[in-house]
């Protein structure tokens, strides 16, 4: 998982393959290029995974979550705060290994919100959600090819006439980050996620440092009091975290080293940084993933959710592109 990990790390890094940085481009200068390219390696991801999962569906598992008010509201928060940083759940990890400051400032904070997010979950979740709903075998996926395609098809229709281009260097990116993230599938048995291993690191601090977890429903159970009291190594989620930093790093350092200038930001900024950062790993946690693990692995093996994720932190996106200036994250 560390190889696989140091593999997505180096891709996003050297191609440039992201999430947040293509829809701010989408919403700012109408470029779809960066959302084809996530489109395409979802769909090379859907036509083996949802196949996969529906064969074997004791050993592989969707990235199935319900759709409700925590979801809903979660995705949306999360569009806000990602565009605020100018990194999802993959880009802030990226970002922060190739030294970007503000990035290094946001994932504390992000890690700190992903576990407090999950542990006030089943109060969110009490709100109201539909059951998980997936989309199953060769249907299911002919169905999430062809919503991809209508997607990719209005991105076309929307874009400025000379920017409706695909460049070889994110379809190669696609193609790769596609590769992996069915890799991930096949050897953890589980969806390419972010968000649950960097809650689960501050778990572990919290735990061993005495912090009572009794109150978590989603801390004490099981599963989750199982991998926190077992090393760091054991869990898939972080191993591939891990890697992942440490591909972007060695990339960015082999490619131009990290001596990247000073942000000239306010030091108000900074503490919106830090803010967006806590934000961002909350509502990920309410909306059961980020890019990766609720739109990226979502979609990609069926889930429905995926889609209403997309949706609503696409309209969030919004919001964080109209307040990152108004920050002093833009001077």
């Amino acid at each position: 998982m560390i190889a696989i990990g140091l593999g997505f790390g180096a891709t996003l890094e050297a191609l440039r393959f992201g999430f947040a940085g293509p829809w701010r481009a989408m919403i700012l200068r109408r470029d779809p290029s960066g959302i084809w390219a996530q489109l395409l390696a979802i769909g090379i991801v859907a036509l083996f995974a949802i196949p996969l999962i529906n064969s074997n569906s004791d050993e592989v598992n969707a990235a199935a979550a319900p759709i409700g008010y925590a979801m809903v509201l979660g995705a949306f928060v999360f569009g806000v705060a990602m565009q605020i940083v100018l990194g999802c759940g993959s880009g802030t990890l990226v970002n922060a290994g190739s030294g970007n400051l503000v990035s290094l400032i946001a994932l504390p904070f992000f890690a700190v919100g992903s576990f407090a997010g999950a542990f006030h979950l089943s109060w969110w979740t009490g709100l109201g959600a539909l059951p998980a709903q997936n989309l199953t075998g060769w249907e299911g996926t002919f169905t999430t090819l062809l919503v991809l395609s209508g997607v990719a098809a209005f991105l076309w229709w929307k874009a400025e006439p000379q920017l409706r281009r695909l460049p070889k260097r994110l379809i190669l990116a696609a193609v790769l980050v596609a590769v992996l993230a069915l890799l991930n599938l096949i050897v953890s048995g589980q969806p390419w996620g972010v968000v649950y291993g960097l809650g689960l690191w501050v778990a572990k601090g919290a735990y061993f440092s005495g912090v009572d977890l009794s109150g978590s429903v989603f801390w004490t159970a099981a599963g989750s009091l199982e991998r926190i009291q077992a090393s760091v190594l054991t869990d898939y989620t972080s191993l591939t975290n891990i890697g992942l930093i440490a591909g972007a790093f060695l990339l960015a350092f082999w490619r131009k080293g990290l001596s990247q200038p000073l942000p000239r930001v306010p030091m108000s900024g900074w503490v919106y940084a830090a803010a967006a950062g806590f934000l961002m790993g909350y509502a990920a946690r309410l909306a059961f993933g980020c890019n990766v693990g609720a739109f990226f692995s979502g979609i990609s093996t069926g889930s429905l959710h995926g889609w209403v994720w997309f949706a609503f932190a696409f309209m969030g996106s919004y919001l964080g592109i109209y307040l990152r200036p108004r920050l002093g994250l833009e001077v």
